[in-house]
């Protein structure tokens, strides 16, 4: 007994005795003006809430007030609370579009400077056009009717498919993806710098491009009806979208359209349209539907995240209005075949190449990771199975509530937090290449070499495995292999978190000049003092706090199991829906934040005003602070 008091009482404790390696990193944030005049000695707060605030010298303070800074550290004595730093450049006016932008750019270490002289030389000389040569050592397939199926305003357009009916009755698809290692050449400053960004960096209304625009807009976007460089992956199949042989082969494309989702969706759906785009599209979309069903069936999860698109005012380029995204059939159907040919491609550079092969693997979840998913389902008398991927799908798919509809997409939304990060690895330097959320044994990327480096260096490998290029030493070298993948691994997480504060800064925006505006929501997660709700409409997730600093709180009763939250005699539980007002909290101009405040259901309590003449009085809560979530989601 006495064992088990110190080990629920008593807590490991320690000292730095040491910093091995610093970290410090030039910040980027606000000056707080010291209040003595004349005084040149001021303290800096960081945008970063982890970084603590730095004390520096200037002359400049009056000037730099209001302003986005950058602030480099020098030393921190250890007799000092604050570290020591020097005043770097002066970014520009808090809350203004672009130096916000810039903040979160330098913030998330994305290299978005413009390209060098030494990169830009590099690129091919205008007027470009195919060559007699390339015709020589590439598959000629301008007759063939492909066509692209994008997002509206894509001017990056990485992929083309097509589809026809074979004289022996079977079907040809093919996946057409833009050759930009052709023009990309190991080594060369262009090359380093690709590597080095080693992802396109997709902002509300601004994109940072990880190869020049020549390349990433004209030269190697497959755009309609002009001559372009491809790399295919072409399959017979029979009408049950079984693989009879594949094929791989660089290639010259003219692509016959550049649809979007939604064009090729009313396409498909209009009965009087039989042109041969209409045609291949229909047979695509049918053989998609047979690829996604067998998946699933395998144990592919289907998940969801709440995303939101931004109509943008053309003028002022703020945003007018704000919603989730709808995806169409023509969504699922290009990520098939975008899935299958990354899967091919995976499987033909192993093979080829067992020890150097770039893949992609996405880990399985540890057990106690869906905990709270497995209390979510339990909470409407469900249960959720976890075993494997295709238990927990099988559950997914089963879990429903009569009268909510809705609830089926939270319960995914729940189970997408419960994920491990996929990452790219060297074959060579692992032995679990297994994808947990496609349910596949191996995959890459191989679809979108214009916007992710990693499918460049597959496109070299593949490119050597069919002896339409040559290899070069870091190729085959599967240490430099792996530092390539930590590389690309950390630019792709610090994207992702630049395209949250993206979102995060826009939705601001968006709610700035809207005042208060009532929404219903969904509760999400509950905790001892707060419930996190979810705005459907807006893809928006805030929490409504219950206790007070300033004012007193009402009675809280926390049960974990539930989990469920008891706030004076109501009772909130996951999944509940709830009425919020939201507005925008702008009295901290660096940290501008999304408030919520609870309408329905309405929380009363009282509590003695020692002030007043101990009289008690009732008050209604609703609920003081929020906080904007980010939410993390898988990138298959």
């Amino acid at each position: 007994h006495l064992k088990t008091f110190y080990s629920s009482v008593l807590k490991p404790t320690g000292r730095v005795v040491g910093v091995i390696k610093r970290n410090w990193r030039p910040f980027c944030g606000m000056l707080s003006q010291s209040m003595i005049k004349e005084a040149t000695r001021h303290l800096f707060t960081p945008a970063d809430r982890r970084i603590p605030r730095i004390r520096i010298e200037t002359r400049q303070a009056a000037n730099l007030v209001g302003q986005r800074i950058m602030v480099a550290i020098d030393g921190w004595p250890k007799n000092s609370r604050y570290p020591n730093g020097h005043f770097v450049k002066n970014l520009g006016s808090a809350g203004d579009k672009e130096t916000e932008t810039e903040v979160l750019l330098l913030e998330h270490d994305v290299p978005h400077q413009p390209f060098s002289q030494a990169v830009l030389s590099f690129l091919p000389q205008m007027p470009w056009s195919i060559t007699e040569e390339d015709l020589k050592v590439r598959a000629d397939l301008r007759h063939l009717c492909v066509c692209s199926v994008d997002p509206p305003g894509c001017t990056d357009i990485d992929d083309t498919l097509h589809c026809r009916e074979l004289e022996n009755g079977n079907l040809e698809v093919g996946v057409h993806i833009a050759d930009v290692s052709h023009f990309i050449r190991p080594g060369n400053a262009l090359d380093q710098e690709a590597a080095s960004r080693g992802t396109t960096v997709y902002l509300c209304g601004k994109r940072i491009d990880m190869v020049p625009e020549l390349l990433s807009s004209n030269l190697c976007s497959l755009r309609s009806n002009v001559e372009r460089l491809a790399f295919s992956c072409i399959w017979e199949m029979n009408h049950n979208a079984e693989i009879i042989k594949a094929h791989f082969t660089k290639s010259i494309i003219n692509s016959k359209a550049s649809l979007t989702y939604a064009e090729a969706q009313m396409r498909i759906d209009d009965s009087n349209m039989n042109d041969d785009i209409t045609k291949s599209l229909r047979g695509l979309n049918r053989l998609a539907k047979i690829l996604k069903s067998r998946r699933i069936a395998k144990g592919a999860l289907t998940l969801s995240s709440p995303e939101v698109r931004f109509h943008i005012d053309s003028e002022t380029h703020d945003p007018i209005d704000m919603q989730s995204k709808e995806l169409k059939e023509t969504n699922s159907m290009v990520e098939e075949f975008m899935l299958l040919a990354n899967i091919s491609v995976a499987q033909k550079i192993y093979d080829e190449f067992s020890e150097c092969a770039l893949l992609r693997k996405h880990p399985s979840p540890p057990p106690s990771n869906y905990d709270i998913l497995i209390k979510a389902a339990k909470s409407r008398d469900l249960n959720i199975l976890t075993d494997s991927a295709k238990a927990l799908a099988d559950s997914l798919n089963n879990a429903t509530v009569e009268n909510f509809p809705y609830f089926n997409t939270l319960l995914r939304i729940l189970a997408t937090r419960c994920m491990m990060q996929a990452v790219y690895f060297c074959s060579g330097m692992d032995s679990d290449f297994h994808h947990y959320g496609l349910a596949s044994p191996i995959y890459t990327h191989f679809t979108s070499p214009i916007r992710r480096y990693a499918d460049i260096i597959v496109h070299r490998l593949l490119a050597v495995a069919i002896n339409a290029d040559s290899t070069y030493p870091d190729l085959m070298d599967k240490h430099k292999q792996t530092a390539l993948c930590n590389n690309l691994n950390y630019r792709h997480k610090m994207a992702q978190y630049a395209q949250r504060a993206s979102v995060a800064f826009h939705t601001q925006l968006f709610f700035k000049n809207k005042g208060i505006i009532n929404e219903e929501g969904f509760i999400l997660f509950v905790r001892k003092n707060a419930i996190i709700i979810l705005i459907p409409k807006f893809g928006l997730e805030g929490a409504v706090f219950f206790d007070h600093k300033d004012r007193p709180s009402p009675r809280l009763s926390f049960d974990s199991e539930g989990p469920t939250l008891k706030v004076e005699e109501h009772t909130f539980r996951m999944f509940d829906k709830v009425k919020v007002t939201i507005s925008l909290d702008a009295s901290n101009i660096q940290h501008q934040r999304i408030r919520m405040a609870l309408v329905e259901p309405v929380v009363c309590f009282c509590f003695l005003d020692c002030s007043r003449t101990s009289t008690w009085v009732s008050e209604m809560i609703l609920t003081g602070r929020s906080q904007l979530q980010l939410f993390l989601y898988i990138n298959f």
